[in-house]
């Protein structure tokens, strides 16, 4: 579900194929894989780990001019070499690659596929299959590939090879990116356009539902009624910061639709080779002997401290406050004994923060920093240092960043819980599998939050975001966004705060987005909801699959509840983005706003 590229022309597919997924490697991934043909030879080869580990089983003497490959984060299967791209049909007739993710592909299965051994725990695999399956029943490959298409509930980018018609890789996407590269004498496929501008500059977009026969001579795209569609190609203007924000137009969009990547490397990153949870013992320890701690940050930053404090209380059982940096460093509360202060910090150069370190590091007290740059100032001075991997964040308005703070908030919490003894009612690392899967549903789904956007928004004056236990969190992260890119008045509020005065503020259709993800207290926000809308609020509601009701606004995947923050916050960015485009303000450099606050 993370990277496709494919070539096919005349010169060597191995190497281009490998460079290409080289480029994709920051997205984060478990596997990767190559399948490669001459004639109707194909060669797979996948492995799991790294792309250097492909390229040791990868044969150099194969000779080949066309290939797909892949790389793979694992959703459905465990992260092995079955369970890695490419995959093919029960005859290996057919190779497939594959990302997003197919919500009904165990009911495909069931219906269509019952005869067929599989090989691998995955989702992708229903696709090939199932091409094999109408292929026997005498559809030729692209009205077989058209039938399957047809068939799939979900979001897919996909790449197809078919050993007696080796002269096409047949495309389609939906959903999930995908486009499609020019050249003389070759043509490329990729996910991203970065992980083949080793080879061309030129591309065609492809649309969700079209179906594409890439030769290495002509680009055919067709609609489902087989209608051939002409597009111009356009040309990837790159220059340094264009490598960085590829094809996106605004830096903020890239990094809202990199979370998903993000998540997986925290995954990596925080996890031992037996597949368990890991963080530093020194840390651990830390945690364990303190009697308090105290999250001090700014802006998304203390909204991700919010989240986090309930993670650390209800799991860790360290009792936790979460403080401005900018009042703490000069109205410091009475302390605990033995209190511990976390820092959180994109780039960990935040000034108002590093005075309250400076502070309490003068009282003798402990400090952990949890920042995306390893060597910033925070980190350097802390006594302990949590890196994010979120990868550079240059939009202004912080969104991978934000939710890199609560995944990694939510590891410490649960490591801390297990050394402690205490017993969890989450699995983290699968949910936060999860919770991966739910994000890439929402950045696919774009489009329809540029819809609520244009419905709620377009010419709005001000906004309210309501919401109760940790969906006000949310509520507050939300309109920060909202306020900071479009300007929109737009505030956070407790959804039971509303009848001690700020409802005096609602008029005839004043937006309000409420969140209703938490099952203990779904009812009584939607009470709140109809007091606002008696008043002539213009309501939308962002809930839960599970929870939500006829007439709600958005539904997000169901995750575990406490992890709901990681998902519904990414439908407040995309509808922030896109109110602030529409409005025609700089996304990613709002007025008076800069990435690293470092004065104070």
């Amino acid at each position: 579900m993370c990277g496709i590229v494919g070539y096919i022309g005349t010169e060597d597919a191995k190497e281009i194929l490998l460079k290409g997924l080289e480029k994709l490697e920051y997205r984060g991934y478990d596997s990767a894989g190559i399948a490669v043909r001459n004639g109707e030879d194909v060669r797979v080869y996948k492995e799991k780990g790294r792309i250097a580990e492909l390229r040791k089983v990868v044969d150099s003497s194969f000779e080949t001019s066309t290939g797909i490959g892949h790389t793979r984060w694992a959703t459905h299967g465990v992260p092995n070499h079955v369970n890695s791209h490419p995959h093919q049909s029960e005859s290996e007739r057919f190779t497939l690659v594959h990302n997003g993710v197919i919500e009904n592909y165990e009911q495909l299965k069931k219906e269509y596929l019952s005869d067929v051994t599989f090989k691998s725990d995955t989702d992708t695999e229903i696709i090939v299959q199932l091409v094999e399956h109408f292929a026997k029943e005498g559809m030729a490959t692209e009205e077989a590939f058209v039938a399957v298409l047809k068939l799939l509930h979900g979001s897919y980018a996909l790449g197809l090879l078919d050993k007696e018609n080796p002269d096409v890789i047949y495309v389609a996407k939906n959903k999930s990116p995908l486009l499609v590269g020019l050249g003389e004498g070759f043509n490329v496929i990729a996910s991203d356009a970065m992980a083949m501008l080793q080879v061309t500059d030129t591309y065609v977009e492809l649309v969700d539902g079209e179906i594409v026969l890439v030769t290495k001579d002509s680009v055919t795209i067709k609609d489902v009624e087989g209608n051939v569609i002409e597009r111009a190609p356009y040309k990837a203007e790159i220059d340094a910061s264009d490598i960085e924000k590829g094809t996106y137009a605004h830096y903020m969009l890239k990094e809202i639709h990199e979370q998903p990547g993000v998540m997986r490397k925290i995954i990596q990153e925080y996890q031992d080779a037996d597949g368990a949870l890991k963080v530093d013992a020194d840390i651990i320890q830390a945690v364990r002997q303190v009697d308090r701690i105290y999250i001090v940050a700014c802006g998304t930053s203390y909204n991700a401290g919010l989240v986090g404090k309930e993670y650390l209380e209800k799991w860790a059982k360290v009792p936790t406050e979460v403080h401005v940096a900018s009042e703490f460093v000069y109205n410091m509360p009475l302390l605990s004994e033995k209190p511990l202060f976390i820092f959180i910090s994109q780039s960990g150069e935040t000034a108002d923060s590093r005075a309250v370190l400076v502070a309490v590091k003068e009282l003798g007290h402990t400090a952990l920093t949890i920042t995306n740059v390893p060597g910033s100032t925070l980190s350097r001075e802390a006594d302990h240092t949590l890196i994010l991997h979120a990868g550079p964040e240059i939009a202004v308005a912080s969104t991978k960043a934000y939710t890199a703070q609560i995944a990694v908030l939510a590891i410490l919490a649960q490591v801390v819980a297990k050394d402690a003894g205490h017993e969890a009612d989450i699995d983290l690392l699968p949910e936060l599998a999860k919770v991966t899967a739910a994000i890439t549903t929402v950045v696919d789904d774009a489009p329809r939050m540029e819809e609520i956007a244009r419905e709620f928004l377009a010419t709005t004056r001000n906004a309210f975001f309501i919401g109760r236990t940790m969906d006000y969190y949310v509520g507050v992260e939300g309109s920060l966004k909202l306020k900071e890119i479009s300007y929109i008045q737009a505030e956070g509020f407790a959804g039971g705060e509303l009848k001690h005065g700020t409802i005096a503020l609602i008029e005839e259709g004043t937006p309000v987005i409420a969140l209703a993800t938490q099952e203990a207290v779904n009812l009584s926000i939607r009470g709140n909801v109809k007091e606002v809308v008696a008043r002539g609020a213009n309501p939308c509601i962002i809930t839960m699959s599970g929870l939500e009701q006829e007439g709600d606004t958005y539904v997000i995947p169901a995750v575990h509840e406490m992890l709901a923050p990681l998902v519904s916050v990414v439908t407040t960015q995309l509808i922030a983005y896109y109110a602030a485009l529409h409005r025609d303000c700089d996304v990613d450099k709002p007025r008076n706003l800069a990435k690293s606050v470092t004065v104070e």
